[in-house]
């Protein structure tokens, strides 16, 4: 990731949605939002996952998951190495997509889920 194109991410809260996570396009490495098919009634569940170069050379990754219209919550690691954000990344995601999460939308990906 070019230098310029570096932005800080920040989390606001959104009413009863939660915490949301807003990057700049331009900041973002790889996101990811996974959602559960609704079960009867209840509203599907997500996951989102943001993976992103901080100004300081290091990685930051952002987990996001509730039930959509309810409150969410929300999970930030740093990594110092790309590869072992990465590895954190694909095993967070491969986690869910065993528990029955389909991908709904992908960014920043070379493939179709990266690896």
């Amino acid at each position: 990731m070019h230098d310029d194109a570096r932005v800080a991410c920040a989390s606001y809260a959104r009413g009863a949605a939660g915490a949301t996570i807003r990057c700049s396009d331009a900041a973002v490495l790889m996101r990811l939002f996974m959602q559960t098919q609704p079960a009867g009634a209840d509203a599907p569940r997500y996951y989102q996952l943001v993976l992103q170069q901080d100004l300081l050379g290091g990685w930051t990754l952002f987990r996001e998951w509730g039930q959509q219209g309810s409150r969410a919550s929300s999970k930030r690691e740093v990594y110092l190495e790309r590869d072992a954000a990465l590895s954190a990344f694909e095993s967070a995601r491969d986690a869910q997509l065993k528990r029955g999460f389909h991908v709904m939308f992908s960014q920043g990906f070379e493939g179709p889920h990266a690896r």
